[in-house]
């Protein structure tokens, strides 16, 4: 069979077991669609946030990233696998056991203000649709080539499928769904990625073939570093970023992850805070197989790609260079008339152009692999973009129905507040479907700008909210508005009013818009810390409440004796 029939079967299957999970598990009160009703088993809840946490970004843009910018690209690795680490350890037990469906939820009962839980709801709105921007985007790039349509038909097509399930299951059924999305994901990219690894190297462990030597006994990434060289780019295992702008996306993506709200959201699925625990480390291992083969994808991706396109001829190029030029995706131009195409770094004289989003989707076509496999890649992508995009559309509507409705109409019955969460989720699918057909950037990037809004906006408020009693809600107010507001601003400048100034010549301190949330955050503690300065202390029964949920469960049993 080709490549289109196997992807209608391969994808229309795992659509039609997602949309019957979402039908089977439907959610049928509030409770079921913020959390799943709390009674999500850890290791189903470590599979659901493993899908939840690796979205578009992970599975179609990470490894591609990698592959054009080499070192550079490790930021990505090392930023959002920590982030995790931090969130497991530093924050999901303690706000697990305050007990809150959403982070507006906790900012206002910890701030005792509904002005605080208003200004976290449009910070997470905020992050939210940026973040799923670029999920949406994946999905129309996974359907502009498979189903052979063009991105915007892609799109509204996925708008659809998230609309159904994530409407429909809440939290209950999109749990469900995840788990059987982690499942097709990490089996659509591990399948590629080990058949590739024995082809180049011979060892079936992508992680190890990465190291490994390929048919002329040169070493895989000695050989790619030389052939960058020879066509004028940087070495592939060194760096062009400044060491601060390195550290600076790094942070933003590590405490950017603690403080992303349909992450935090998921450890309320679950019966007990040590359940909360256990999902966390099972969700840290399911995440790992992945990010630590992106490494080994990205540099076989780019050296097939190389290999079987630079020097050959205009009018005999490989069928995956002319499926993909399909969509416009691929760009090939044969500017000095030889008719080959010449891939250099200077782009006054460079033939080709690839989008980074393609090579994790392009891999097993460069590799001629079966035409099974590159049906079950696309498989793959689509359900890491529609599981965080569904995670992120349950946030908005959870935002918008209990933590902004309830603020000014405490009276509403549970069946209206459910009706509008749903009404919510609605038209958060259709502004996410303008923004993934009108992207401000390709796909990693949307995302490390979602990620820098939320390490400028909720993470110092969270970190304060539970380790300081002396956090108050004039400094949280503050802190948050002055780090979203300066975050936002200064993407916006560089990105969108001065394209032509993005450069490090014109960055502050040589941080980039990617990394811009790092200083965001600074700005925001500073702001807490000197506004609650200046500012009465918070109630006595709000400190009290800090300090017992900083204390593990039975300790003052244990005291006793």
């Amino acid at each position: 069979m080709d490549i289109l029939t196997w992807t209608y079967i391969l994808v229309g299957l795992s659509f039609a077991l997602y949309i019957g999970i979402a039908i089977y598990t439907r959610a049928s009160s509030t409770k079921e669609f913020y959390t799943a009703g709390g009674g999500v088993s850890p290791l189903a809840n470590g599979m659901a946030t493993a899908a939840d946490w690796m979205s578009a970004a992970s599975f179609i843009s990470m490894a591609g990233i990698i592959a054009f910018s080499g070192y550079d690209g490790s930021v990505y690795l090392m930023g959002w696998t920590g982030g995790y680490v931090l969130l497991a350890l530093l924050l999901a037990p303690y706000l697990r056991k305050f007990g809150k469906f959403t982070v507006p939820d906790f900012v206002g009962d910890r701030y005792y203000s509904n002005k605080a839980r208003v200004v976290a709801v449009f910070c997470a709105l905020f992050i939210s649709f940026t973040y799923v921007a670029g999920q949406m985007r994946g999905v129309g790039i996974v359907f502009s080539r498979y189903l052979e349509v063009d991105i915007e038909s892609g799109v509204l097509i996925g708008m659809t499928i998230v609309f159904f399930y994530a409407v429909l299951g809440g939290m209950k059924g999109i749990t469900y769904t995840q788990v059987a999305q982690y499942c097709v994901l990490i089996f659509a990219f591990m399948v590629p990625a080990i058949f590739i690894s024995i082809q180049l190297t011979g060892n079936p462990i992508p992680q190890l073939g990465l190291g490994g030597t390929v048919q002329d006994g040169t070493y895989l990434l000695d050989k790619l570093d030389g052939i960058l060289v020879d066509l004028g780019f940087h070495q592939y295992t060194s760096g062009r970023k400044s060491i601060i702008d390195m550290f600076a996306i790094t942070l933003a993506l590590m405490v950017g992850t603690a403080g992303l709200p349909h992450v935090i959201v998921r450890f309320f699925t679950v019966p007990r805070v040590r359940d909360a625990r256990l999902s966390a480390g099972y969700a840290l291992v399911f995440i790992a197989i992945l990010y630590t083969t992106a490494p080994a994808v990205a540099a076989f991706g780019i050296y097939n790609a190389i290999d079987t396109v630079a020097g050959q001829p205009v009018d005999n190029l490989p069928d995956w260079v002319e499926n993909w030029q399909k969509t416009n995706l691929i760009v090939v131009e044969d500017l000095n008339g030889d008719g080959q195409v010449q891939y250099l770094a200077d782009p006054e004289v460079n033939e080709l152009t690839v989008d980074k989003d393609i090579m994790v989707l392009a891999a097993p076509e460069i590799a001629e692999l079966p035409n099974w496999v590159v049906g079950l890649v696309a498989a793959g992508g689509m359900a890491a973009a529609l599981s965080t995009a569904a995670g992120l559309l349950l946030v908005i509507s959870t935002a918008v129905s209990r933590d902004l409705f309830r603020t000014f109409v405490p009276g509403m019955t549970e069946k209206t507040e459910l009706i509008i969460a749903r009404l919510a989720a609605a038209l958060a699918v259709i502004v996410a479907g303008y923004f993934g057909i009108n992207p401000p950037g390709f796909v990693a990037e949307v995302v490390a700008f979602a990620f820098g809004l939320a390490a400028a906006s909720f993470f110092p408020v969270i970190i304060m909210g539970i380790f300081s009693t002396r956090m108050n809600k004039e400094g949280a107010i503050a802190g948050m508005i002055c780090g979203l507001v300066f975050t936002l601003g200064y993407i916006i400048y560089f990105k969108f009013i001065h394209p032509e100034l993005n450069d490090m010549g014109h960055w502050w301190f040589g941080i980039s818009p990617e990394g811009i949330g790092s200083l965001g955050m600074l700005i925001n503690f500073a702001a807490c810390f000197v506004v609650s300065k200046f500012t009465p202390d918070p109630p006595e029964d709000v400190q009290e409440m800090i300090q017992e949920i900083r204390i593990p469960r039975g300790a003052g049993k244990a005291s006793e004796h």
